[in-house]
């Protein structure tokens, strides 16, 4: 072999074999996890002995059940995006498309600094927050799941901004041209041409939002999450999620049917994720097919 092919081949060698070893570890792992969950995955596992359509219209209480860390988890999530996606969404498309280099290089500063607190420390931020408005504006404020959502919006916001942004500037420059020698004002161009046919990495960096914002604990536990609150009272109210119920089996399990519901937990917080995953796909399908004008 000529010796100056021998670098090309050794890279070659490297990325597949990484490129292995990712799989090998994502089977193992989801394998590992589907063996010690599927078992107890079933109406008992979500609803215990509580009837299921009484579980789900709040009739009556399920206390060894996933309903109400399930339910949390999903009013988490909806309430985090709709704070977090419009300054996530906005401020990509701001830094990609409106801003100039000085403003670029300052909010891309305080992008990645926001990027880089770790979730602990939002979870003690808010805290504080809570805290602070106790003493001054809102004396019976608490711990809830609107302050968890603030927090974990906070926490998402750099993913949506970095994937929007990095979605448009990937975009080839003839799109705008081509816009623009149509007679599309830069406004127009962006919303009309640039979005759209950004449409499938923004959605992506919204998907890692919410598989981020669904999987954190540390923030939770400090602005709200408890381990038997029941369904979500309301947006001042304590509540339940998955990540927690997570953490509180794996830490204080009693027996090992206990250590099986924790599993069974994970496995489901999987499956929510592989499910917004699939709804996210279906989105950018419709949204590819309306950009390029089919029916």
């Amino acid at each position: 072999m000529n010796r100056s092919r021998l670098p090309d081949a050794a890279l070659s060698i490297v990325s597949r074999g990484a490129a292995l070893f990712v799989c090998t570890v994502l089977f193992l792992f989801v394998g590992f996890l589907i063996f010690r969950g599927l078992p107890v995955l079933g109406s008992s596992l979500f609803f215990g002995n509580t009837a299921a359509l009484d579980a789900i219209l709040g009739r009556r209480p399920v206390w060894d059940g996933l309903w109400p860390a399930t339910a949390g988890t999903l009013y988490l999530l909806l309430l985090t995006m709709l704070f977090a996606i419009l300054p996530g969404v906005g401020g990509g498309v701001y830094l990609a498309c409106y801003a100039n280099p000085r403003q670029k290089q300052w909010l891309g500063l305080a992008v990645d600094l926001l990027a880089g607190v770790p979730s602990i420390v939002m979870g003690l931020f808010g805290f504080v927050l809570i805290v602070f408005l106790r003493r001054t504006l809102l004396p019976h404020g608490t711990t809830c799941l609107l302050l968890a959502s603030f927090c974990l919006a906070l926490l998402v916001l750099p993913s949506l901004v970095v994937g929007t942004k990095n979605a448009l500037e990937s975009l080839p420059e003839r799109l705008y041209l081509t816009a623009s020698a149509l007679g599309f004002s830069h406004d127009r161009a962006v919303f009309r041409v640039l979005v759209p046919a950004a449409g499938k990495g923004i959605l992506g960096g919204i998907i890692l939002a919410m598989g981020r914002a669904a999987e954190d604990t540390a923030v939770i536990m400090l602005t709200g999450v408890v381990a038997n609150a029941g369904l979500p009272a309301g947006l001042t109210a304590k509540f339940e999620a998955l990540p927690f119920r997570i953490y509180y089996t794996a830490a204080q399990y009693a027996d090992q049917h206990e250590l099986a519901t924790g599993f069974g937990a994970a496995l489901v917080l999987l499956i929510l994720s592989a499910c917004l995953l699939f709804c996210a796909w279906l989105f950018q399908r419709g949204l590819e097919r309306e950009w390029r004008g089919f029916k």
